[in-house]
């Protein structure tokens, strides 16, 4: 079914607000899970809003590749906090495994050598 800009733009407005998952509002209005994000998406774009996180930003988090300092860590809230703490795990249980990881993820070192 095909809806009008005004149209999407309420259907993302009630799926960035909570009003609605986006797997209720497909059910709702005949659309893909896919298609009702990418109308929340269209929403928040349109209104300049920032980006909402929700559990899989906790369990996905971004990775700078750089450790932080302990000037950083003073100025950081708790949830940045339990992020460089995750991280400082997660890079200990690679290092007992034997390997490290680089940058974006994309270079593994095992002992000397370099897999892409």
């Amino acid at each position: 079914m095909k809806y009008t800009k005004e149209q999407r733009l309420d259907i993302g407005r009630q799926i960035y607000d909570g009003q609605l998952s986006r797997y209720e509002a497909a059910e709702r209005y005949g659309i893909s899970d896919r298609t009702a994000r990418d109308y929340m998406r269209l929403y928040r774009d349109a209104n300049g809003l920032p980006p909402k996180h929700g559990e899989r930003a906790l369990k996905v988090p971004f990775f700078k590749s750089e450790p932080a300092s302990m000037e950083e860590f003073k100025n950081m809230t708790k949830d940045e906090l339990i992020m460089e703490l995750v991280k400082a795990r997660i890079a200990e249980a690679r290092l007992k495994k034997g390997y490290e990881v680089k940058g974006d993820g994309t270079v593994i070192l095992y002992g000397s050598k370099n897999t892409r």
